[in-house]
């Protein structure tokens, strides 16, 4: 869709932002794609995929920590040691198309 009116040919790669938190693997998503794209300008193209590290942001003072997702339960500011848990997620749920190669 997002190549109608661009003089698009064929998509050739697509580059994918996607967050820890999402449970999803390279080697799936591209399998899923390949299923889905046949017949499109995206047939055969290949994904490339970034993941993206689950942050945290201490409500209290600010400060950022990159967690696994086994430590998000336990997670406690590098800074002013807060536990009580008070943090913003600032990434690690991202699912997104950030470029698309085409021919």
């Amino acid at each position: 869709k997002h190549c109608e009116g661009h003089e698009v040919n064929k998509i050739v790669n697509i580059h994918l932002r996607v967050g820890e938190l999402t449970d999803l693997e390279g080697e799936w998503i591209q399998h899923y794609f390949d299923y889905l794209s046949e017949g499109t300008l995206a047939e055969k193209a290949q994904l490339e995929i970034e993941f993206v590290p689950i942050v945290l942001q201490c409500d209290d003072c600010g400060a950022s920590v990159t967690v696994t997702k086994l430590e998000m339960a336990d997670a406690k500011c590098p800074e002013c040691g807060d536990e009580a848990h008070t943090f913003n997620m600032i990434s690690g749920r991202e699912y997104t198309v950030t470029n698309l190669e085409s021919i």
